[in-house]
C-alpha cells in the first residue's frame, strides 16, 4: 500500500459497513490517491464533508405513482464524500429525495432499493428519523435487491415494511473502528514523526505509535455507544425487544433471504419489481377507505 496512513484513518471512524468491504475499500483508495498531496487533499475534503455543498436533486425514478430511491454502494453522510469513495449514496441525498417525494401528490407510495455494504455511522440516524417522518404520510417500502448490510439494513429496518430478494443478503447489525500502527513501517523508510498538540487527548489514536489503554477503552466505548442506536432503531423499527435484536438476527453476520425472514428482519422475500406491485396494491386497497373518511368528515361538517 502506497499510504498506510489512509487506512489508519479510515480505520479510525466509526463504521456501520462489512469489515471485508471495508479492507478492501481502503486498499482501492491508497491506490487511486497515490500522491501525498492527492490523498491529503481527499482526506481534508471527507473529513470536513464538503459542507459547503447542498443534498444533490433526488436521483428517484416512477414507476407509475411509486417512487423508487435507489441506495447503491458505500454510504456517506454528505455528496461531496461521494467522489472519494469512488460511488455510492449520501444520508442527505436519501432526506432530501425523501423530503421532496413526502410533499410530492403525485406519490403514493415510495421504495428504497438497497444494493450496499453499509458505510459511516454518521448521518444514518437522521436519515432514518426521515423515513420514520415520511412513512406517517406515506407507506415507505424497503428491499435488499443484493445486499443491506450494516448502516444499509440500519436504514431498512426503519420502513414500512422490509423485504429481501431471494438471493440478497441483510444484516452486519455492528459498529466497529479501529486502529494502525505505521510506526515500524515509517521507521524502515528512515521517517520519523513528532507530533505538537494542545488538549489531553487531541493527539490520542494517531498512527503513529501504538495506542494505550485508555485510548483502547475509550474507543471500545465510542463503537459501544453507537451500537447501542444502532440496535435500539433496529428494534424500534421491527417491533421486537432490543435483545432479540442483540442476541439474534445474526449477531453481526449477514443472513439470507429465509432466515432473514425467520428472525423477523424482514416482512418477506421479494425483488424489487414484487415490492412495487405490493405497494401499489396496498395504496389502492387503502385509498377507499380514505375517500370514505374524507366523505364521513365533510358530512359531520356539514
Amino acid at each position: 500500500m502506497k499510504h498506510p496512513h489512509l487506512l489508519a484513518w479510515a480505520l479510525s471512524t466509526p463504521w456501520a459497513m462489512r469489515p471485508d468491504s471495508m479492507a478492501a475499500y481502503a486498499m482501492v483508495l491508497a491506490a487511486h490517491y497515490g500522491t501525498p498531496g492527492a490523498l491529503a487533499a481527499a482526506v481534508s475534503n471527507f473529513q470536513a464533508g464538503s459542507e459547503p455543498q447542498a443534498a444533490a436533486p433526488s436521483s428517484s425514478r416512477r414507476s407509475g405513482n411509486v417512487a423508487v430511491v435507489p441506495v447503491t454502494g458505500p454510504i456517506v453522510e454528505w455528496p461531496g464524500q461521494i467522489d472519494m469513495c469512488e460511488g455510492g449514496t449520501s444520508t442527505r441525498q436519501i432526506s432530501a429525495a425523501l423530503t421532496e417525494l413526502e410533499a410530492d401528490d403525485s406519490v403514493v407510495g415510495i421504495v428504497l432499493a438497497f444494493s450496499t455494504p453499509g458505510g459511516s455511522v454518521y448521518g444514518v440516524q437522521e436519515a432514518g428519523d426521515t423515513i420514520n417522518r415520511v412513512k406517517g404520510r406515506k407507506p415507505v417500502y424497503g428491499v435488499a435487491q443484493s445486499l443491506a448490510a450494516s448502516a444499509g439494513y440500519w436504514l431498512l429496518s426503519q420502513c414500512t415494511e422490509a423485504y429481501c430478494s431471494p438471493g440478497g443478503e441483510v444484516g452486519s447489525i455492528g459498529v466497529y473502528s479501529g486502529h494502525e500502527d505505521i510506526s515500524k513501517a515509517l521507521e524502515m523508510q528512515g521517517v520519523k514523526i513528532e507530533l505538537f498538540s494542545a488538549g489531553k487527548y487531541k493527539t490520542e489514536g494517531h498512527p503513529f505509535g501504538p495506542m494505550d489503554e485508555e485510548g483502547k477503552a475509550y474507543q471500545q466505548q465510542r463503537a459501544q455507544d453507537y451500537y447501542g442506536a444502532f440496535t435500539r432503531a433496529v428494534a424500534k423499527g421491527r417491533g421486537v425487544p432490543v435483545d432479540a435484536v442483540r442476541s439474534g438476527m445474526g449477531e453481526g453476520r449477514v443472513l439470507g433471504a429465509e432466515a432473514a425472514l425467520a428472525e423477523k428482519m424482514i416482512d418477506g422475500i421479494d425483488n424489487l419489481e414484487g415490492v412495487i406491485g405490493r405497494l401499489q396494491r396496498a395504496t389502492r386497497a387503502a385509498r377507499p377507505a380514505r375517500l370514505a373518511s374524507a366523505r364521513n368528515d365533510m358530512e359531520i361538517l356539514g
